[in-house]
């Protein structure tokens, strides 16, 4: 009972929040909001009362609810998954690959060289192996965030064709470069080497998650084909998101060679394949977002109150984490700027995209997980520079990332959007003849002036 009672009211403070930003004209995505609501309903402030029920008293209560998260990532996953039309990636498929590998490779460099230098500074604070380590974690991108502000503004354009599938490829080469870059680390702690972790089992992973997606996404396709009516198809469709996630959960031996999945990267193929062979996947997924509005609303506040604020107190993890920030921002920037450029994409997307690949969670957090086998001092030390960067990454990076859309136009201004709904509203009427000749006429007036109007904001924004 005080489990649910708990997350009722998380989802309750975080719809609440979203309304305070807006009384207070703040203009700030509703991700933050639900962040914030996260943070009040936290260890750190509700939960300091100890009464049960009224916010979360202990982190552990938090992951309690961890079977939510993992399945709003999956759908998060899945609706990436399904921005990989063939019929787009066409026109962008090259460009997307380039630059998805590029600017995560850029980021672990420039993160890498950074923290290297601060090692031979303070030897006593970093070691060389959390160095690699940290730089493989600066590859990762959230896309929880990101797709966020993309729904909520409705956001389309050359920016937000590119930035999505960049950032289903961005997880895929950053678990990868994980998987190499912790191996290397662990062979400088004992002194041996294990090719086997550092380059066959990454291998296997990505591989091994790409198939099961894929045959998920295709057994998904051929049932829908049995149900024909929409309410049961979108249940079928929700039960098997739910499912596949389930399944990217197992692991287990062949010989000496461990086989796991990604949940992101194979609910992301599941998507992609459904997108692909199924006819009425845009209409189940149009349904479908409706029904996640709240889970994912809910994610971000648990995500928000697994935020741990006792390690601004260390001023070496602020120290190290601030270097961490500036450099994985300014490599994700400079990477993405560069390869664009050499792929010639949209100038916009050039002076953009990068700005919209800042927020990291919960992949990165995952990636601490394995991180700690490095050793106590080296795992905390990671842990608690991560947390406190995805403080940073995860208050502003949803603001930059609209900012950023906002600039390269594929964000409208919301009085625009109206006047458009209402102009195809009219237009309608008119094409329809549905109405009277007085009708029409006055519908015709009122149409012009919508247009001029709409230009005049235009102009203006």
């Amino acid at each position: 009972m005080q489990t649910m009672l708990a997350a009722a009211l998380s989802l309750l403070i975080g719809l609440l929040m979203t309304r305070v930003f807006k009384l207070m004209k703040l203009h700030l995505p509703d991700v933050t909001a639900f962040l914030i609501a996260g943070l009040i309903v936290g260890p750190h402030c509700l939960g300091q009362l100890g009464i049960e029920g009224i916010g979360f008293t202990t982190p552990e209560e938090v992951e309690g609810l961890s079977v939510i998260t993992n399945t709003a990532l999956g759908f998060i996953a899945f609706s990436i998954g399904n921005e990989f039309l063939l019929s787009q990636l066409k026109a962008i498929g090259k460009q997307a690959v380039i630059v998805g590998i590029f600017q995560a490779l850029a980021a672990t460099l420039f993160v890498d060289l950074a923290l290297i230098g601060l090692h031979f500074i303070m030897p006593n604070k970093i070691s060389i192996e959390a160095t690699i380590v940290l730089g493989a974690i600066a590859a990762a991108t959230a896309p929880a965030a990101t797709l966020m502000v993309v729904r909520q503004y409705k956001a389309k354009g050359k920016l937000t064709d590119i930035l999505l599938p960049v950032v289903a490829l961005d997880d895929a080469v950053g678990l990868a470069v994980f998987a190499i870059s912790f191996g290397i680390a662990d062979s400088l702690v004992t002194g041996q080497t294990d090719m086997l972790g550092i380059v066959v089992e990454p291998l296997i992973e990505i591989v091994a998650s790409l198939a099961l997606g894929a045959v998920m996404g295709w057994v998904l396709t051929m049932l829908e084909r049995t149900f024909f009516s929409n309410s049961n198809r979108l249940s079928l469709t929700i039960a098997f998101v739910v499912l596949t996630v389930a399944l990217s959960m197992v692991s287990f031996h062949i010989g000496q060679v461990k086989i796991s999945f990604s949940t992101l990267l194979v609910c992301m193929m599941l998507g992609t394949v459904f997108c692909n062979i199924c006819p009425l996947s845009h209409d189940l997924m149009e349904r479908a977002d409706k029904w996640t509005a709240p889970l994912f609303a809910l994610f971000f506040v648990l995500s928000g109150a697994e935020l741990e604020l006792d390690v601004m107190k260390d001023a070496a993890v602020i120290l190290v984490g601030v270097v961490y920030i500036l450099m994985r921002s300014l490599g994700k920037y400079v990477g993405s700027y560069i390869s664009c450029s050499a792929t010639k994409c949209d100038p916009l997307v050039k002076k953009y995209l990068g700005i919209t690949l800042l927020p990291q969670a919960g992949v990165a957090l995952g990636m601490c997980v394995t991180a700690a086998k490095l050793g106590s001092a080296d795992g905390v030390l990671i842990k608690n520079i991560i947390l406190f960067s995805v403080l940073i990454y995860e208050l502003f990076g949803p603001l930059l990332t609209k900012w950023a859309l906002t600039k390269s136009g594929d964000i409208q201004p919301s009085a625009v959007n109206v006047q458009d709904r209402r102009m195809s509203k009219y237009q309608e009427a008119l094409e329809q003849k549905t109405v009277s000749k007085a009708s029409m006429k006055q519908a015709h007036r009122n149409m012009e002036w919508r247009k001029k109007k709409a230009a005049k904001m235009n102009t203006k924004h």
